[in-house]
């Protein structure tokens, strides 16, 4: 490990403790060269989740999207930046452990619609509008009934 400081390569670990519930390994260090002492971490490097996007193309997942998307849906709406954050957390959670590799952006989304018909109805309605891709307000007019009424169907328990 490279010194932080003096970017000597020598040191000695003076301390270890697993942490996140042992995922993680802490280490405590020491350079050999300046003395001064730094923290690191280390982890299992995992295969990056990728989604794919409507169009078939495929992209890194990013947690910070899925957050965003929350915020936008939520925004002058009683929910605070902290459960957003939660429920960020469980989405992403959710997808890692359901799935491998790759995940749909369609899933995604409707893991989504799931927490936030939960938490926050207009903001449920705020992501649906835009999460569907209504071509006209008639058609969303019925697929909203559909929804609220429980009768449209995907991951979030809805029917498509």
């Amino acid at each position: 490990m490279r010194c932080p400081f003096c970017k000597a390569i020598e040191d000695k670990v003076i301390d270890s403790r697993a942490c996140n519930d042992q995922a993680v390994i802490r280490r405590r260090r020491e350079c050999l060269d300046c003395s001064r002492r730094y923290t690191t971490y280390e982890r299992i490097e995992e295969m990056p989740l990728r989604v794919v996007k409507k169009d078939g193309t495929r992209v890194p997942f990013e947690r910070q999207k899925v957050l965003n998307g929350l915020l936008l849906a939520c925004h002058k709406r009683p929910v605070s930046t902290e459960t957003l954050e939660e429920v960020t957390n469980r989405i992403e959670s959710r997808v890692s452990e359901l799935f491998g590799s790759e995940v749909s952006s369609r899933i995604i989304g409707d893991f989504v619609m799931a927490e936030l018909s939960e938490l926050d109805k207009v903001a449920f309605v705020r992501f649906a509008s835009v999460y569907r891709e209504f071509k006209d307000v008639s058609e969303f007019v019925t697929e909203l009934r559909k929804i609220l009424s429980g009768e449209g169907g995907d991951a979030a328990g809805h029917k498509a």
